[in-house]
C-alpha cells in the first residue's frame, strides 16, 4: 500500500477519546500515541483523511509546524528525532468523518441508517483517527466513545466502563493485545447485548452479540452454531487468542461481513441457516487467529489471512456435516480452472488483493500441504504457527520455514506453484 504507513517509527499504544454526535455526524477527537523512532527523522508522518488536526503536542511541547495534504498529517519537530527516541504525540482533531474511496470501494467510517459502522480494511483507519496505518505496526489501544444516550458503542477488546451524563453516554474499551490499525473499530447503534454462551463456563470463550431489538431472535438462531465453530477452530488451530468474542449485527443489510479484532460485523441479511451465511460467520471467526492475532507484515501476504479463513470454512463444512473438505476443494479448483489464470496470489497487488482467487487458491495451497504431509503433521503445524506468532506479524517466508520444520517437506517447492505462478496446479488428492 504505497503512501500509507511508515517504518520511521513504531507505535506501542493508542489512546483515543472520541465525542460523536449522530445527528450532525460530528466527531471531536483526541489521539495520544506512544511511539519510538526506528531511525533518525526530521518529520513525523501520520495518516489522517477527511478530518482536521487542530492542536498537537510532541512529548508535552506544543508543535507549531504541522500540515495536512493527500491524506497525511506531517508534523515537524523543532529538532530532528534521533533513532531510538521515545516520544508521545497528543493530537486534537475534528470534522465530519466519512469513508475513503479506493480500489475496493469505500472503507472506514460510514453512517448507517441509525448509527455508525467502521470497516477499516485495508486503509480506512485514517478516516477516524491519526495513525501509522500499516499492518505491520501493531499496538495496544484504549478507545473511549461518548455519543447520544440510548445508543451502544462497541469497540475492540473488553468494555471497562460505561457512564451516563445528561443526554450522553461514554463507553470505554481496552484492547490489550497488539492490534493493526485497520482492525480498530467503532460500531454505534441501538443495540441489545446478548450472551451467546453460558457465562461463566470453564474453558468456554465468552461470546456476545450486539443486536437491534427486532433482530434478537433472528440473531440467536443465525448464530446458534457459532460456539461449535469456536470449539472446532480451537481444536484445529490452537486456543482462541483473545479473552472474548463479539458479533455486531446491523439493522442495515451489508454486502459482506466485516472483520475487526475481537469482533465481527454482520448485516441482518447474514443470519440465515443457509450455507452461504454460515460459511461467512465461520470465515470471520477464523480471522481472529489468521489476520488478527497473526497479522501479515505486508499486504502482499494477504493470502495468510484469506486463504486460511477460507480453508476454515471448508473445515467447518465437514464438521457441520454439510460437505467434506475434499469436495469443497474440488469445487473451488474447478471454478478456478474455468476462469482466468492471471493472478499471483502470493503477491496480488492492491487492485487484486481481495480477488476471490486469493481466497480459494490460498485455501487450496493449504489443502495441498495437508494432503502431502497428513492430518497429524498439518494440524500440529497450525498449532505451532499460531502459538509461535501469537499477536505478532507474519510472512509467507516464515510460514514456509515453520512448515519445513513441522513436516519435513520442501514446503517452498510445494507451495511455489500455488502462490507465485499464474498457472493453476493440478487438484491435490490423497
Amino acid at each position: 500500500m504505497p503512501g500509507h504507513g511508515t517504518n520511521a517509527y513504531k507505535v506501542s499504544r493508542y489512546e483515543l477519546d472520541l465525542d460523536y454526535k449522530l445527528s450532525s455526524n460530528r466527531l471531536n477527537g483526541r489521539a495520544v500515541l506512544n511511539a519510538v523512532t526506528r531511525y533518525a527523522t526530521a518529520a513525523l508522518v501520520l495518516d489522517l483523511t477527511g478530518l482536521r488536526a487542530t492542536k498537537i503536542q510532541l512529548s508535552g511541547r506544543r508543535v507549531k509546524k504541522f500540515s495536512q495534504r493527500a491524506g497525511q498529517l506531517v508534523i515537524v519537530p523543532e529538532a530532528a528525532l534521533p533513532a531510538g527516541e521515545e516520544f508521545t504525540l497528543d493530537i486534537r482533531y475534528e470534522g465530519n468523518p466519512g469513508p475513503r474511496r479506493g480500489f475496493w470501494g469505500e472503507v472506514g467510517w460510514e453512517e448507517l441508517t441509525d448509527g455508525v459502522l467502521v470497516a477499516g480494511q485495508p486503509n480506512g483507519a485514517a478516516s477516524w483517527f491519526p495513525c501509522n496505518d500499516h499492518p505491520g505496526d501493531k499496538a495496544s489501544y484504549r478507545i473511549s466513545v461518548t455519543t447520544d444516550a440510548n445508543y451502544r458503542a462497541v469497540c475492540n477488546g473488553t468494555l471497562i466502563s460505561h457512564t451516563s451524563r445528561a443526554s450522553r453516554e461514554t463507553w470505554v474499551y481496552e484492547q490489550a493485545e497488539p492490534m493493526a490499525t485497520y482492525l480498530a473499530t467503532v460500531q454505534i447503534g441501538r443495540y441489545e447485548f446478548l450472551a451467546l454462551t453460558p457465562f461463566p463456563v470453564d474453558g468456554q470463550v465468552p461470546q456476545f452479540a450486539a443486536v437491534p431489538a427486532l433482530l434478537v431472535d433472528t440473531a440467536r438462531e443465525g448464530l446458534a452454531r457459532q460456539p461449535e465453530m469456536m470449539r472446532t477452530f480451537a481444536s484445529c488451530f490452537g486456543p482462541y487468542p483473545f479473552p472474548e468474542y463479539s458479533v455486531v449485527v446491523t439493522e442495515d443489510e451489508l454486502e459482506i461481513p466485516l472483520e475487526a479484532q475481537t469482533l465481527s460485523i454482520l448485516g441482518r441479511n447474514h443470519l440465515t441457516q443457509e450455507w452461504e451465511s454460515q460459511r461467512l460467520i465461520a470465515h470471520e471467526l477464523a480471522h481472529q487467529w489468521f489476520g488478527n492475532s497473526l497479522t501479515a507484515a505486508s499486504w502482499s501476504d494477504i493470502w495468510l489471512h484469506e486463504g486460511f479463513a477460507c480453508y476454515a470454512e471448508w473445515i467447518w463444512s465437514e464438521e457441520a456435516g454439510v460437505l467434506p473438505v475434499a469436495n469443497r476443494a474440488a469445487a473451488a479448483w474447478r471454478k478456478l480452472a474455468a476462469g482466468s489464470q492471471d493472478i499471483i496470489v502470493g503477491d496480488p497487488g492492491p487492485e487484486l488483493m481481495f480477488d476471490d482467487r486469493v481466497y480459494k487458491r490460498g485455501a487450496l495451497a493449504l489443502h495441498a500441504l495437508r494432503v502431502r504431509c497428513g492430518d497429524l503433521a498439518f494440524f500440529a503445524l497450525l498449532h505451532d504457527w499460531t502459538d509461535a506468532h501469537r499477536h505478532g506479524s507474519v510472512s509467507t517466508a516464515a510460514f514456509i520455514l515453520a512448515a519445513d520444520r513441522a513436516t519435513g517437506l520442501d514446503t517452498e517447492a510445494l507451495l511455489h506453484p500455488w502462490l507465485l505462478e499464474a498457472a493453476l496446479p493440478p487438484l491435490p488428492v490423497r
